[in-house]
């Protein structure tokens, strides 16, 4: 594929971000856009392409196979206005970079995208329902959020989507967050045992994406629901117990030991994250509502998943 052809094209769609979800994406938009003529380009940082690391060079290879280009551009330095002609030349953008460039970036890009004239833009609000949450969460990220929300519904030139997902599968059974841990057969709950999450898989979510992307009629203006799983704190537990074979040990962390975790380590951003997931309300919906239920698309439960990538 001559790759600065494809850029230099006006139009098409814009990915900022290869990381895991940028890539599961990519990997599901790619043949959708390749059969309705639609250029496809990804934003990756100018030392990715310039010196990549291994797995970099794998990433690249498999999206130039994938007939996707490549654009190098960095978000933290380049000014607002270089990001504003970048963002002009694409008809739909998509969010995929997290807060790489540090608070304010999700403001900043959305700024950027209204301010270049986007028809169509899907933030990076993969996560929880933020506008249940609000304000004043005593999650920095979580407020941001909030705010870019409201940027876009202040606005009519710009279509957006919203898509919610909970937080990824893979981060119930990460060690740093310390709600399962395996090797010791202990899941802990938050808050209660039967506070839910909802819990999507970056692969179910680059499918939906995808999907959601080529709807017709276009949907737009409005906030779609995924989810691989929606589950209580006590049901994961009951699925971590079916699935090794073996009862595991209960820990039911308290809203009083929550906070007490954070006030000795205020620095600790995973007991901050504990205690976000502790509150129940934003942090899930539930999954028979869902556009990937209302699809008939076929996602991967905390069970599968787990099975899957049991060592």
């Amino acid at each position: 594929m001559n790759q600065s052809t494809s850029i230099a094209q006006d139009g098409g769609m814009l990915v900022l971000g290869a990381g895991e979800l940028g890539m599961a994406v990519l990997r599901h938009l790619a043949p959708r856009c390749r059969d309705a003529g639609i250029a496809l380009v990804a934003l990756v940082s100018p030392r990715a392409l310039a010196a990549p690391t291994p797995a970099q060079v794998q990433a690249h290879d498999e999206l130039r196979a994938l007939g996707v280009g490549l654009l190098a551009f960095d978000l933290a330095t380049r000014d607002s206005a270089d990001l504003v002609a970048l963002l002009r030349r694409f008809d739909t953008v998509i969010g995929y970079t997290g807060f790489v460039a540090g608070p304010g970036t999700q403001r900043r890009l959305t700024r950027a995208v209204l301010d270049a004239g986007v028809r169509r833009y899907i933030p990076w609000q993969f996560g929880v329902d933020y506008d249940i949450v609000g304000k004043g969460s005593g999650q920095p990220v979580f407020d941001e959020q909030f705010e870019v929300r409201g940027m876009l519904r202040a606005q009519q030139a710009t279509d957006w989507i919203i898509v919610s997902t909970g937080m990824f599968t893979s981060f119930l059974f990460e060690p740093a967050f310390g709600l399962v841990d395996l090797e010791a057969g202990i899941v802990r709950g938050l808050g209660s045992w039967d506070t839910r999450v909802t819990v999507t898989t970056p692969d179910d979510i680059g499918r939906c994406v995808a999907a959601i992307l080529f709807e017709q009629p276009p949907i737009a203006n409005r906030v779609v629901y995924l989810a691989s799983d929606t589950v209580s704190y006590g049901q994961l537990a009951d699925v971590v117990d079916a699935v090794t074979g073996r009862a595991v040990q209960r820990e039911l962390l308290t809203d009083a030991r929550l906070a007490f975790d954070l006030a000795a380590n205020p620095a600790d951003g995973m007991a901050a994250y504990r205690i976000a997931f502790a509150r129940g309300d934003g942090m899930w919906w539930d999954k028979e509502q869902t556009y990937n239920v209302a699809r008939g698309i076929p996602t991967v439960d905390v069970g599968a998943w787990l099975r899957m990538h049991r060592a």
